[in-house]
């Protein structure tokens, strides 16, 4: 199979790419500079030059492929919903080229819209997109839904915010960042919210699944485990970081976490039974907490002081003047 892959030098994609040419299909990746292009050709895929407002541009990739894996997601951390319309936009044009052909068009979105959609409950595949949002990602999934009706074997991936593994990016990265850059590795309240997760590997392999065989209108879940509580996770990298682990109220997180802010207190439990029945997907990968023990990146912060054996005092909280702007927000993934 010819496999057009947005976002296929990106944390996940370059993945998704590595695990489809290894299964003999053949990508193209989408690439909009030089740089991308050129590891686009080191991994053995070939390149289509474009970039995700360039709506002619995935229309053609689209066309020319035997299916396609939608990954690309704007960082603009200045204005989410410009990237939310920039996602659904490239899904409706990717969508167009495939109408009527019978061919698989994969699409990622979050589990984090569950605790949104379907607060408190444990979110399964059969949690479908409120109808009409205008929403960043559930909007997208929306549109996957109506492609499904016009001859296009349309499916969506919602991938754990924690999507770990080597040379990590994203949330969990950015978690270990903050940490870095505070002094302290935080959590919310109580820290008994939990994240779901998933390997990079793991996922990847779930995205060629996809794009394989996951029928029209499929809604499958990029999940290995269904919750790993915040806690455990700021615990993990307040060890490996030797700083400091702190309990941060509401109003201390927005500084803290910045962008961040809102997603750290969410509770998103989540399932992938259905994932598995209909794929045969079976994750084997670390699961989060051992691989953030054994992640080598944590000798890389400058920061981190030699020894701390004691709880924070309330002095190495987060200094409210601390907030500045990002330049990038990482995938809601």
């Amino acid at each position: 199979m010819r496999v057009f892959v947005t976002g296929a030098t990106g944390y996940i994609g370059s993945a998704v790419v590595r695990e489809l040419i290894a299964t003999g299909h053949e990508v193209v990746g989408l690439a909009r500079s030089d740089t991308a292009a050129a590891a686009l050709t080191t991994a053995g895929a070939a390149v289509h030059r474009g970039c995700l407002g360039d709506l002619d541009s995935l229309r053609t990739g689209a066309a020319a492929a035997d299916g396609v894996i939608h990954l690309a997601f704007s960082r603009n951390v200045s204005d989410y919903v410009d990237a939310g319309k920039l996602d659904v936009g490239a899904v409706e044009a990717l969508g167009a080229a495939l109408a009527g052909t019978g061919k698989p068009l994969v699409v990622t979105s979050v589990t984090l819209l569950l605790a949104m959609v379907a607060p408190g409950c444990r979110g399964t595949e059969e949690v479908p997109p409120v109808p009409g949002s205008t929403a960043p990602r559930i909007a997208a999934e929306n549109v996957v839904m109506a492609l499904a009706e016009q001859g296009v074997r349309a499916s969506v991936v919602r991938l754990a915010p924690a999507v770990h593994g080597e040379g990590g990016r994203g949330l969990i990265s950015r978690l270990v960042d903050l940490a870095c850059e505070r002094g302290v590795s935080a959590y919310v309240g109580d820290g008994a919210n939990r994240w779901p997760a998933v390997h990079r590997w793991d996922a990847a392999r779930l995205f060629r699944l996809a794009v394989e065989a996951a029928p029209a209108r499929s809604i499958l879940h990029g999940v290995a485990e269904e919750g790993v509580p915040l806690r455990a996770i700021a615990e993990v990298i307040g060890r490996r970081l030797r700083v400091p682990v702190v309990s941060l109220t509401p109003d201390e997180a927005g500084c803290h976490f910045e962008f961040l802010a809102d997603l750290v207190s969410l509770d998103n439990l989540a399932s992938s039974d259905l994932t598995r029945q209909r794929l045969g997907w079976t994750p084997g990968c670390p699961t989060l907490l051992p691989d953030l023990e054994a992640d080598p990146r944590f000798a890389t912060c400058a920061s981190a002081p030699e020894t701390t054996d004691d709880p924070a005092p309330r002095g190495n909280q987060p200094d409210p003047g601390c907030c500045q702007a990002m330049a990038e927000q990482p995938t809601l993934g």
